[in-house]
């Protein structure tokens, strides 16, 4: 990426930072959802049926993975409102690079993602969860956490490209949840009947959860290479889906 497209993509950032100064409420939503998320399946529902010791170290990492899967609304809606109401037409007529405008979006919701992540930490260590494997293995699993987010955000994106209207994300929005649900998010999948369970390690998700805790735990990390690899499938397959879908979009 060449200087200017960095400029202009910098340009977008601050652009969808300058909104939240603007709509304070839906960044607080954010950041409660997730909250509201763990205390409930923690308190209310959970149980962790098989899970060895406490259900918070179990059910902690899962909901960070969860978090990193959900929430895609605001930047699938944003990007749906900027083509129709004629937005991205505004910034093509002027001397800026194609595909700033997704590039700024999607770095300011990596910035956001990476805040939920800190705060739902910091409710895990108030509940009573530590990180036994030390700081580079926090550091590290935060990097597998942003990395499957950054996948699913692009997988979002083509998405809303896809539906092309603001009033159809919510619907397709809908197609992401069985990949948070179908995991080991919640509960280990040898809880599951055969079938169930086989799909939900299949789940891409469910290696992040699983290396998040290896990690957080101290222990193996035989996941961490599936954790990594099937982000940077996801990518390479829709990440160009989604700069190819927008840039005939901008014809």
């Amino acid at each position: 990426m060449n200087t200017y497209a960095l400029t202009d993509s910098w340009t977008m950032t601050r652009r969808e930072l300058a909104h939240w100064a603007r709509q304070p409420v839906q960044v607080v939503v954010g950041l409660i959802f997730p909250v509201m998320l763990l205390l409930m399946f923690g308190y209310l529902v959970g149980g962790g049926r098989g899970v060895e010791g406490s259900y918070i170290d179990y059910l902690l990492p899962g909901m960070l993975a969860l978090t990193m899967a959900f929430g895609l609304e605001a930047t699938m809606i944003a990007v749906t409102q900027d083509l129709n109401k004629g937005v991205v037409d505004r910034f093509r007529s002027m001397p800026m690079t194609n595909g700033a405008v997704l590039v700024g979006r999607s770095v300011a919701d990596m910035l956001q993602s990476a805040i939920v992540l800190i705060v739902l930490m910091g409710v895990g260590l108030a509940l009573g969860w530590r990180a036994e494997g030390g700081p580079g293995a926090v550091l590290g699993a935060l990097g597998l956490l942003l990395l499957f987010r950054f996948a699913m955000l692009w997988i979002g994106i083509h998405l809303a490209l896809v539906a092309g209207k603001p009033e159809l994300v919510q619907a397709v929005q809908i197609l992401i949840w069985p990949v948070g649900f179908l995991s080991n998010a919640l509960a280990l999948s040898e809880s599951m009947p055969g079938w169930l369970g086989t799909i939900v390690d299949w789940n891409p998700m469910s290696h992040t959860a699983t290396a998040v805790r290896d990690l957080f735990a101290g222990g193996g990390t035989e996941h961490l290479a599936a954790a990594v690899i099937w982000p940077l499938v996801l990518l390479g397959v829709f990440f160009p889906l989604a700069v190819r879908r927008f840039a005939r979009l901008s014809r």
